[in-house]
């Protein structure tokens, strides 16, 4: 193209500027652009009269449910828009639609279960710059922990539970299932992945983790825990109790689903597997007859011959089925047997089982225990006093058999 001939340009500019035309706005849509920009601070006498309930919205109103005629449109058709200052009412406002919404057409009446409502203003969590930095410096730290120890199971439970603070449930689950694979034989890491999970996905999870650590005593009761059927619960455990037959927790936790004739039966068993379980022992003795619980008692007598709770049951079972001259002499057996095996009970330690056992309907027995263990550990100066203070404190405590056998034995000890 040839070179434009020298002031050319600005013979255009020129010509542009004569083009150009200005004309004057009209009246009508200044007022209306001031309408858009207007600030409303008060009520009109509209809204006064309907108490407040009906907001100016492109230029007519609706009114609310429940209130009583239309409203009139704006001088000029005019749109006020929403400043900034009503967004600060804005979840005022919207609580109160939901609130209409939720309404009954009974006045006066609602259908917002208020608990449930609070419940779902309280899960929505309102983070602050502060929060967010720390939850960063956090998941930061603990990505290092997790990268530079993968085998520690604390590590991977922390990092999982951060995200869960930080309402990130899937990147939770996600951090917990990479520490199931790195720490496969901690059953806290599963116990949490289980946790993080819904109930059916945890009992996938918990399958998991038994094949992993089939030992693991709280996977078993955690995974029986997750049945809500009662017949597959007991599946659950005694599946757990052939893999591990000498836990105690197991033992008791799929006894007590059990009706007590087959109670007694996985009693007879339990007390095979975990003979050291003095619980399991005494439940037996309370299930059986009274001449099988004479067997089983003296049985548990041997196995474990520095327990007195067996000793004492014993001297119960003999009182409740009237064998009275008997327990003074299970009694004085019991407090000999103990000391030779090196058990030596406080003074107030047989005290407290005397109280215990009158307690439950068992006086006689009570009664030689006081008087088997009031004297020991006593002072011959002090024994008249701290007797009378004991035998006080037990009429206080609403035990006046054991009184009677402390005055019985005073009374014998000092004659005048």
């Amino acid at each position: 193209e040839p070179l434009p001939e020298p002031g050319e340009h600005r013979k255009s500019r020129a010509a542009e500027r004569r083009n150009e035309r200005y004309m004057p706005t009209p009246d009508t849509l200044l007022e209306k652009a001031r309408l858009e920009q207007e600030v409303h601070n008060s009520l009109d006498t509209r809204q006064m009269i309907n108490g407040g309930m009906e907001t100016v919205v492109g230029g007519s109103a609706t009114p609310f449910p429940g209130s009583a005629g239309s409203a009139t449109p704006l001088p000029g058709g005019a749109t006020p828009l929403t400043d900034l200052k009503a967004i600060g009412a804005a979840r005022n406002s919207v609580l109160s639609v939901k609130l209409d919404q939720m309404s009954d057409s009974v006045s006066g009446q609602t259908v917002v279960d208020p608990k449930g409502y609070l419940t779902d203003l309280n899960s929505v969590k309102v983070s602050t710059e502060a929060e967010i930095g720390d939850i960063k410096k956090a998941r930061l730290l603990l990505k290092s922990v997790t990268q530079t120890n993968p085998g520690h199971g604390p590590g991977w439970i922390a990092a999982a539970r951060l995200e869960e603070v930080a309402g990130k449930l899937v990147a939770a689950r996600q951090i917990i299932r990479e520490g199931c694979r790195a720490c496969a034989a901690n059953e806290d890491v599963w116990l949490e992945a289980a946790r993080l999970q819904t109930p059916e996905n945890a009992k996938v999870v918990l399958a998991d983790a038994i094949k992993k650590i089939p030992t693991s005593v709280k996977i078993w009761l955690q995974a029986a825990s997750l049945e809500s059927n009662l017949g597959m619960r007991r599946r659950v455990l005694r599946k757990a109790l052939e893999v591990v037959p000498n836990s105690v927790k197991l033992w008791q936790a799929a006894i007590d689903l059990e009706p007590p004739e087959d109670a007694r039966v996985m009693l007879g068993r339990a007390v095979e597997c975990v003979p050291h379980a003095v619980d399991m022992w005494l439940a037996l003795a309370r299930l059986e007859s009274y001449q099988n619980a004479r067997k089983v008692l003296n049985k548990a007598r041997e196995t474990i011959p520095t327990e007195p709770q067996i000793w004492i049951t014993a001297a119960r079972l003999e009182e409740a089925n009237g064998n009275l001259e008997i327990v003074d002499k299970i009694i004085e057996k019991a407090s000999k047997s103990l000391a030779l095996h090196s058990v030596h009970l406080e003074r107030e330690q047989w005290l407290s089982e005397a109280e215990a056992c009158e307690k439950g309907a068992a006086p006689r027995t009570a009664q030689a225990i006081v008087r088997e263990a009031i004297g020991l550990g006593v002072e011959e100066e002090d024994r008249k006093r701290m007797w009378m203070e004991d035998a006080d404190s037990l009429v206080a405590r609403g035990c006046p058999e054991c009184a009677r056998a402390i005055y019985a034995v005073a009374l014998t000890t000092f004659p005048t």
